[in-house]
This record gives structure tokens, sequence and C-alpha cells, in this order.
């Protein structure tokens, strides 16, 4: 009995350390730079957003979150396979304004002859481990290796189902691409062995010029952290501009009244990319709900509304396609035009589909 039982524990603690033997490199590095410690939004240690906010819940309402999102009655996934679209038959072009939506933030704009590519996570599950966490509703549209020459890759906040560790090393191999990212971030990349001439590290209101295109990091109402570590790197929006064409990506943000300031500063934007999903009671002022999202759209004077960050990985307690038939419905009522892509769709900015409800089929 004596000799079953520690088979038994040795087993498992051998599937236990297999199990967790990619976590260590996934969580990063530890930011050490001058520039982060002389941020204005940088304090006390950690960085913090323009208004006062509560992103961590009480552990009683943590416990009822995490009950929920287990034991919920919400449609966690969708009925049947999601529709994906795959690359455009022949060659890829970069004239006009072309955004591709692959799933969740992941986005490639491909504007004024450049393309940019947004918060790419192309690994099964959002997670340091992966073996645990989140898993895909869908797989990737595209692979990697399909996506045309990148001429920056940019990455709103360090979270795991922004910033992916394997799609970073995999980008690295594949493209020559810069990564511009908000202050902090370059420690994780440095760590996954990212060279450093490829590494562009930004405050909010800074900005980098790359192949024709003005990349800005602007404010957004969040918070990072991939350990035990919260806010020790910067989070923000961008404006991706060319010289004909703009773009607005929120990436991961509460409501809050920099969005007019955005758009009078860098407006008016031809589209805009705004984070709809994975809201909730607990976290009010971190999430925008669709209804806020459309009113940020508004805000900016952002033109064609293209919401993000749903249908991809389950993250709240809502329905899995529950934000974006609220976004719609809002969209609607403020006679905001609106993009609905399939994942892997290439929409044409200046003559985008009629939105056809794909996903209530699979409601």
């Amino acid at each position: 009995m004596k000799k079953t039982t520690g088979l038994l524990f040795g087993l498992a603690a051998g599937a236990a350390a297999w199990a967790l033997r990619d976590v260590p490199a996934a969580l990063g590095g530890k930011p050490a730079d001058d520039r982060v410690r002389r941020s204005p939004r940088y304090r006390d240690g950690k960085f913090h957003n323009t208004a006062s906010t509560h992103s961590t819940p009480s552990a009683e309402e943590g416990r009822n979150v995490l009950w929920q999102y287990l034991f919920g009655t919400q449609r966690k996934r969708p009925t049947g396979p999601v529709p994906l679209i795959g690359p455009p038959p022949g060659e890829w072009s970069a004239d006009g304004l072309h955004i591709t939506w692959f799933g969740h933030a992941s986005s490639m704009v491909e504007i004024d002859g450049a393309r940019v590519l947004l918060d790419p996570i192309w690994s099964e599950r959002c997670s340091p481990s992966s073996l645990v966490g989140p898993r895909r509703l869908h797989p990737p549209p595209h692979e990697l290796a399909e996506l045309p020459p990148i001429d920056a890759i940019v990455i709103s906040h360090d979270h795991y189902d922004h910033l992916d560790v394997a799609t970073v090393r995999a980008l690295t191999a594949s493209q020559t691409a810069p990564f511009v990212v908000p202050l902090g971030i370059g420690s994780h990349l440095r760590r996954w062995k990212v060279p450093a001439d490829r590494i562009v590290e930004l405050d909010w209101d800074e900005s980098h010029e790359v192949a024709g295109l003005r990349l800005t990091a602007t404010a957004a109402q969040h918070f990072s952290g991939r350990a035990f570590d919260r806010d020790n790197t910067l989070w923000a929006s961008w404006v991706v501009a060319g010289p004909t064409h703009r773009v607005f990506y929120s990436g991961d943000t509460g409501y809050f009244d920099g969005y007019r300031a955005i758009g009078e500063q860098h407006g008016p934007f031809d589209a805009s990319l705004v984070q709809i999903g994975a809201y909730g009671e607990s976290w009010p002022d971190i999430h925008m709900t669709p209804e806020e999202g459309v009113r940020a759209h508004l805000d900016v004077n952002g033109g064609l509304f293209i919401p993000v960050h749903w249908a991809t990985f389950n993250l709240a307690v809502h329905d899995w396609s529950e934000p974006v038939d609220r976004a719609w419905r809002e969209a609607k009522a403020h006679d905001v035009k609106l993009a609905v892509p399939k994942p892997g769709e290439r929409i044409d900015v200046n003559d985008p589909p009629a939105v056809d409800g794909w996903w209530q089929a699979l409601a």
C-alpha cells in the first residue's frame, strides 16, 4: 500500500511539474528601467490610472465571480463551429485601409502601405501554462506563417490574452518588425530573447515612427501584471496614424473621460477597434460594457466601429455572444457605422460589409 501511495504521489508530482514547466518563462521579466520610474504615471512602486479605480474585487466578490464563471448558467461556448475566413487569395495589398480581425483583440491594420499587428495571440490558451487556463472558442483563422510582412507589432498591456510568449517567440523568428509597447513590457520581451533593437517602449503621449506611420501610446484605464506583482508595467490605448488614414485601438480599458481628449488631439479616425467584452459588476472601471464601448467610439470620433475582445476566450460571466448583441443594438441607437467581421475576415474600411448577425445562429 505504501509503495502504491508513493508511486501515485510521485506520478502526480511529476505530472504537476511537467504541466508547470513552461510557466516561469511565460511570467516574463521584472522592469528595472529608469524610464519606468521617471514616468508621471509611476509612483509608490507601480503605475496608476489617472482616476481612482478599484480593479481588484473583494475576496467574497472574487469567490462569487469564480463560482458563476465555473458553474453559472450563462452560455459559455457557441453551439457550433465559429465561421472562419482564411487569408485572401493572391497577394496581400496594404494600400488604402483594411482591417483583419483574427479573434479576441488580435487584429492587423493595413494602412497607407504599411501593416501593424495588434495584440497577437495564437496560442490555444491565454495562460502562463499551455495545459490550464481559458481555452480558445475557435482556432486561429490564419497561421502566423500566412501573415504578410509586418512593419510593427503593437501591444496594449501584458495580460496573457494580449501578450503571449509563444506568439512573441514565433513572430521574433518569422518577422523583422519592432515590438512597440508600453513602458516596462520590454522586460518581458528581453527575457524571451527579442533583440534589443526590436523593442520600443513608450509612455502615454509618446510616439514612434516606422514605415511612414506614427504610433502613439495614449491613455487607458486598466491594470497590468503577469505574476504576483501588479501594475509594474504600463497599459495603453493606441493611435495608428498614416499620411492619409488614422485608426484608434482602445486596448483593455474602463470608460473614462480621456477619450474625448484623444479624439480632439489625434482624431478624427477612419476606424476604431474597441473592447466590448469581459465586463462584470465586480470590475466596472477597468473593462467597458458594450454600451460604453460605443460611447468611447463616439468620443474619439471613430468612423467605422469594429468591436473586439469577444468570441475567442471566455473571460467573464456573461454569455459568449452577449457583448456583440448589445454593441449592435447600441450602435443602431446612435446611428454608428458598424462592422462585425468573422474571425479572419479582411474589412475594407471604405466599403465595409453589412452586419449579418453571423454569431446569432451559434448563440
